[in-house]
């Protein structure tokens, strides 16, 4: 899907400033998507093009924080296992 929206020509150059428009206007939409329950984790992260460890830098710069499962260092054991081949 793709969403367009207008930015009058006054504010166009102090918005680019601050970053890429388009890339923060999707962080912004999906984080609040995230927050809202519609999407999981991982869909966010598809969503943003992040690796694991990137999106957890994301969703801290963003002031939230995701507590670790069992599950979370069970998955972390096994896929250290498959790469070192043990």
């Amino acid at each position: 899907m793709e969403v367009t929206f207008q930015i009058p020509d006054d504010l166009a150059s102090r918005v680019a400033a601050a970053g890429d428009p388009s890339r923060r206007a999707l962080e912004a939409f999906a984080l609040e998507e995230f927050k809202a329950g519609h999407i999981t984790q991982p869909e966010l992260r598809r969503m943003l093009g992040l690796a694991r460890i990137q999106m957890d830098g994301f969703l801290k710069s963003h002031g939230i924080y995701k507590g670790v499962t069992l599950e979370d260092v069970e998955r972390d054991i096994a896929d250290l296992k498959a790469c070192l081949g043990a």
